[in-house]
């Protein structure tokens, strides 16, 4: 199990091609979603999200109109305030949370999140390997990416190409 951040982004990057065709790989045949879903649980479980928090660094987190609400509500201000003060709107993304070059995420103290209870949903199924919309081979085009600075995803990765025995 590699949780290193300098050697996860550099192996990550390294892996990207190898990645895109896994991710080809897993599109064109038959697997059980179940087996990869039960071997990103067993990877989840053992990393702590708050000894590393990289995803609340690096990443962008796309928030909806339940999540402006749900973070509105909990920061007691109104959602017009919430979107002024803690949002920016991106061309590829959408409406996303405010976030600097020097701490990632708005909301991020440290390793943790202050805002966690009522964090967007988009923050709460992070990284979308256990859970996730459509089957994981659906949300793989995601993965090549985030192996680069997430240990879950890049573990996760390296286990399913074993499992399914896919050769580099």
């Amino acid at each position: 199990m590699i949780t290193d951040l300098v050697q996860i982004r550099m192996l990550g990057e390294r892996k990207r091609e190898e990645n895109e065709r896994f991710r080809r790989h897993m599109k064109s045949r038959d697997h059980s979603d179940r087996i990869l879903r039960r071997i990103a649980e067993g990877i989840e479980e053992q990393i702590d999200c708050t000894q590393c928090a990289n995803c609340c660094r690096v990443a962008t987190a796309i928030v909806t109109e339940r999540d402006v609400e749900r973070l509105a509500r909990a920061l007691r201000i109104s959602p017009a305030r919430f979107l002024a003060d803690y949002t920016d709107e991106s061309q590829e993304e959408g409406r996303i949370l405010r976030r600097t070059n020097e701490s990632g995420c708005i909301f991020l103290d440290g390793n943790e999140c202050s805002v966690y209870d009522a964090r967007p949903d988009s923050c709460q199924r992070f990284p979308h390997v256990v859970r996730g919309q459509g089957s994981i081979a659906s949300r793989m085009w995601q993965f090549a990416d985030r192996a680069c600075y997430c240990p879950i995803v890049y573990n996760s990765l390296e286990a399913f190409k074993k499992e399914l025995g896919f050769t580099k």
